[in-house]
Formats: structure tokens, C-alpha cells, sequence
């Protein structure tokens, strides 16, 4: 019997790698988007219905409207929940809104209609490591000053990093759901921040618009001294699929280097194959620089009292020890990320 599943928010970043390593595997799939007219985020889906022809199905379908999902996870044994937006912090104007609504209740009605879906054996969950930890200086408090998936972020708000505040909402939501009945599991993924080549261009991931905004030389004068949890998209979309298809798989998985990278390290990789590398910031400003003018960036002191300077371990090993993760070198990850990222800007030119 062929494997059927959904993939929620198909033409997002993440869900689209998910997408193609289900086909290319000779599993059948079901993928929502919000609207089969938007062309820009359709066509690459269209094109995988190509590709591997009679196994993809596209449905349309909002976060926001109960039973919304019910016709595309009919028959369908696992459900991918990708879908949530994720912006940087500069990006966002209401979190209530833009943030928090669509992650608890699309949450909330993905979860609603697996429960009346009975075909439905194992749910896997997108969230982040932000739903870990909030500030960067938490992890401070943490035994090792490592990050594990024994922790919940207990410091972010609506108010402070609003997309970090969402996902803890929402996967706290989603564990007490799951624990109300029997007849499905779970598994989460908490991706660091997702780096890699893009099949969907459309896509409005915040690593994608950061990384847009280096190449452009947005950043050729410099940057702080801040670092990231990085991770190639193809190895989260590979996590996704092993904790589905792995019995013994549960609880929650950190998808992350062991540590982090500061953007001058993540430049410095993209210097090598980029063709204008002076575009690229080529030094990290002195931080008491950065304390100085970082309000005139929107930057408060608080935020740079909790961020500015701190590098942290992360603890990935069930990762690779329970769902066979092998960590691909991140300057590939980059040079890939580039790549796409130069072919994508080629095809809107012509």
C-alpha cells in the first residue's frame, strides 16, 4: 500500500524539501496552500505534479477556518504540520495578529480535524528552537549552558520576539491535544534557523529574507557580534520524515549544528563563492559600537544586553543518534543557499 500524507503550508520553505523527499521516496502526498490562484507559490508545486505524476494533490486551505483540512487529510496516515508564518522581529507589525493567531488556531484546527480523521496515525510538528529558549542569555541558566529539548522558552511575549512567543503557544497546545487521546502520536521538530537552497521562491521565510538582504550587501559595512543555531533545510525536511516513519521516534528534536555561527563566520563562507565579496561584511563591529547606534537600527539596550556576544552549544544528538541525521558542512549548506538564490534572481530578470 502506498504512503499517504499531508503536508500543511506546501509552499513554504521547509514543507516543499518535505514534499520532495516524500515523491522522490514513491510516497503519494496531499499539500495545502492558501490559494491555488497565487501563481508564484503554486507553480513549483505544479511543477513536482510534473514530475511525479499521479502522486501529488493540491488542495487550498486556511489556517484560520475550522475543517478547513478536513477534504485534503482524508486518508492520509501522516500529517506534516509546516504551516506558520516566521518573520524577523523588524518584519512584524501586530505578533497578536500576524503571529500568535495563526499559530495557535491553525494549530488548533490541524489537530482538530486529525482527531476526526481516522486514518490518521502520527502528526509531526514544525517548531523552532525558539520555542526552547527566548533570549540568547537563557541559555546561560541551562545545565551546560547547552540547549536540550528538555526546555521551554519562558521569556519571550507578544511583545518580545512574538514569533518565538507563538510557537511555544502552539506546541503547548498541540501536546495537550495529542494527550487528550490514543489513536494518534506525535513528534516535534525544532529546527535552528534553516539555511539552504529554496525550491519554492516565493517563499516569505525570515532565513530567506535575511540571507536576501546579505547578497544584496545590505550588511557590506559590518555586523554584530550575534550568532545563529544554523541547519540545511534538506536535513529538517529529512527529520520530518524519519520521525514519521520511525516508530520509536518521539518527544521533541533540536535540527541544529552544535553550535552556533555568528554572521561574520556565516559571510565569511558565502565570501568564498560570491562574485562581489566586498558586498559582504567582511568584519564584526566592536559591540560597544553597536550599543551606541544599535537604537538608531531599532535595537534596544535590553536586547543587546541578552544577545550581543553569547555563543551557546546545542545538543543535537537525538537527532542524529534516533532519526539518523548526518549534519552536511555548512559551507555547502551556504554555497547551495547562494546558488539557488542567484538562479532565482536570473529567472525574475528575464
Amino acid at each position: 500500500m502506498v504512503e499517504k500524507s499531508l503536508v500543511i503550508g506546501g509552499s513554504g520553505f521547509v514543507a516543499s524539501h518535505i514534499i520532495l523527499q516524500l515523491l522522490a521516496s514513491g510516497a503519494a502526498v496531499h499539500a495545502t496552500v492558501r490559494s491555488l490562484s497565487n501563481q508564484a507559490k503554486v507553480k513549483p508545486l505544479l511543477d513536482l505534479q510534473a514530475q511525479y505524476p499521479g502522486l501529488l494533490e493540491l488542495f487550498e486551505a486556511d489556517l484560520l477556518k475550522p475543517g478547513s483540512f478536513d477534504a485534503a487529510m482524508a486518508g492520509c496516515s501522516v500529517v506534516y504540520h509546516v504551516a506558520s508564518p516566521f518573520k524577523l522581529p523588524e518584519k512584524i507589525k501586530d505578533g497578536q495578529r500576524e503571529m500568535v493567531e495563526p499559530a495557535l488556531e491553525g494549530t488548533r484546527n490541524v489537530l482538530e480535524t486529525a482527531n476526526r480523521t481516522e486514518s490518521v496515525q502520527r502528526v509531526v510538528m514544525t517548531s523552532t528552537i525558539g520555542a526552547i529558549f527566548g533570549d540568547y542569555i537563557d541559555v546561560l541558566s541551562m545545565k551546560s549552558e547547552t540547549v536540550s529539548e528538555a526546555y521551554f522558552n519562558t521569556t519571550s511575549t507578544v511583545e518580545n520576539n512574538p514569533y518565538h512567543y507563538s510557537k511555544v503557544l502552539a506546541e503547548k497546545e498541540a501536546w495537550k491535544i495529542q494527550g487528550a487521546q490514543s489513536r494518534w502520536s506525535m513528534v516535534v521538530i525544532n529546527p535552528g534557523m534553516i539555511f539552504g537552497p529554496s525550491i519554492t521562491p516565493a517563499s516569505e521565510s525570515g532565513s530567506l529574507f535575511l540571507m536576501d538582504e546579505m547578497f544584496k550587501g545590505y550588511f557590506f559595512y559590518g555586523m554584530p557580534d550575534l550568532s545563529l543555531a544554523c541547519v540545511d533545510v534538506r536535513e529538517v525536511a529529512a527529520a520530518h520524515i524519519r520521525a514519521a516513519r520511525t516508530i520509536e521516534a518521539k518527544g521533541r528534536y533540536i535540527l541544529a549544528e552544535d553550535r552556533t555561527r555568528s554572521f561574520v563566520e556565516i559571510a565569511g563562507l558565502a565570501r568564498k563563492i560570491f562574485p562581489r565579496p566586498y558586498l559582504l561584511p567582511g568584519w564584526q563591529i566592536p559591540n560597544l559600537v553597536v550599543r551606541l547606534i544599535g537604537p538608531l537600527f531599532g535595537l534596544t539596550q535590553d536586547y543587546m544586553s541578552k544577545h550581543l556576544g553569547i555563543r551557546f552549544a546545542l545538543d543535537n544528538g537525538r537527532s542524529r543518534s534516533e532519526l539518523g541525521i548526518v549534519y552536511r558542512p555548512f559551507a555547502e549548506t551556504i554555497a547551495d543557499h547562494y546558488r539557488s538564490w542567484a538562479a532565482n534572481r536570473s529567472r525574475k530578470a528575464v
